[in-house]
């Protein structure tokens, strides 16, 4: 027996409701989590890096590493940029005389709106004297023209070798100052003796006074 047309009108019209039932549920939006800066991609990305950079028309820098991405900010990318050497970064710092003055080396780098350096893992740098710093963070800011780190830092210069926390600096590295310190000194300085814990070690460099 076949249905009459009204009980087929009238499951195609339950059928037809059911389907906007379900459609109008699909429509309920479920915001995805909002994107960091992490999860974007980089403005430029380039590998392979051995190059010279400037600053105010004079070369100052010449960078080695193996990745390079910038990341900018705002709408048009035109907002402040952060430089990222994931891979590591050798840096060497001219003066104006065109003279190695700062040989810099880290596992991980940032340099936040060209003007603050971050420096991490085995951070390496060496100065105009020979003198080496080792630890595994670094801060450089540009415009006060300083250097600090609050982790453990050892540092080994001809005459004596330091080691302490709570570092800060001249972005030369020839004149620096170290907390909770001990060190070993040549005998004419300390007669061989190990430097007091809570002292406060200074190195300046004789030019400078």
């Amino acid at each position: 027996m076949r249905p009459s047309y009204k009980l087929t009108l009238a499951v195609c019209s339950l059928a037809i409701w059911c389907a906007s039932l379900f459609s109008c549920s699909g429509d309920v939006e479920h915001p995805a989590a909002a994107v960091h800066a992490e999860d974007s991609l980089p403005f430029m990305h380039s590998r392979g890096i051995n190059t010279l950079i400037s600053d105010s028309g004079v070369m100052r820098y010449h960078m080695v590493a193996e990745e390079w991405d910038i990341y900018t900010s705002g709408r048009n990318n035109n907002g402040p940029s952060t430089w990222k050497f994931k891979k590591g970064l050798l840096m060497e710092r001219f003066d104006e005389n065109f003279h190695v003055d700062l040989y810099v080396q880290a596992d991980t780098a940032y340099l936040h709106n060209q003007k603050m350096w971050e420096l991490r893992g085995r951070v390496v740098i060496r100065n105009t004297k020979n003198e080496i710093f080792k630890t595994e963070e670094l801060f450089w800011d540009m415009d006060l023209h300083e250097m600090w780190s609050h982790k453990f830092i050892r540092i080994i210069t001809p005459e004596r070798e330091l080691q302490g926390n709570e570092f800060r600096s001249n972005e030369t590295m020839t004149r620096y100052w170290i907390t909770n310190s001990s060190g070993a000194f040549p005998v004419s300085d300390t007669q061989n003796q190990t430097v007091p814990a809570d002292t406060t070690l200074s190195a300046t460099n004789p030019t400078e006074q």
